[in-house]
């Protein structure tokens, strides 16, 4: 069995209730990135002994948000002794609007994963783009690198799309499933 760790920052909840559908699909341990930036000390040997990691952050003003870059910046020490060297790693955000530059924050996480020399793992699934199409279909919104998830301003957690929740879980599995099969 494979050891798999979603770490997230939710500054209102949505990225919260994406990381549990992730965690969900993967059969993850969560741990939340702190409104001051920080995670717990036990979190940080759980990410030691996972064999994939799944980050997820919201994009604010086309990136990260500073919580999650504090948590990333801290990662250096972990960076420095390859204690995540040839780890699986993934990655997923949401924003309000539909685009919202999210590909930014995605190609972020995928660069931290890169820098730890971790092996990301892609959403490997079609998009739903043809005219029949709605959002409670998986992969709406046409993710490659990661999961895609609009957040409406004014909608709460509970409002996320059917089918972003899906894509998220369904690339929570495809993750772990990838671990496991490389961990042999």
């Amino acid at each position: 069995m494979t050891q798999s760790v979603v770490v997230y920052f939710s500054g209102y909840g949505h990225t919260k209730r994406v990381a549990e559908c992730v965690a969900e699909g993967a059969r993850a341990q969560l741990i939340a990135v702190d409104a001051e930036g920080n995670i717990p000390d036990a979190a940080w040997d759980a990410l030691d002994a996972a064999d994939a990691i799944l980050f997820g952050a919201p994009t604010y003003m086309g990136t990260v948000p500073w919580q999650f870059k504090k948590f990333a910046d801290a990662t250096s020490k972990k960076w420095f002794t390859r204690a995540w060297q040839d780890k699986v790693f993934g990655g997923f955000t949401n924003s309000a609007s539909l685009n919202g530059d999210k590909q930014v924050t995605l190609i972020t996480l995928q660069t931290l994963a890169s820098q730890h020399g971790g092996i990301w793992v892609s959403l490997g699934q079609l998009p739903s783009n043809t005219k029949a199409a709605s959002r409670t279909d998986a992969n709406n919104l046409g993710g490659s690198v990661g999961v895609l998830v609009q957040s409406p301003s004014d909608a709460s957690a509970d409002e996320i799309s059917a089918g972003d929740l899906e894509t998220a879980r369904l690339y929570g599995v495809r993750v772990s499933e990838i671990a496991r099969r490389l961990r042999g």
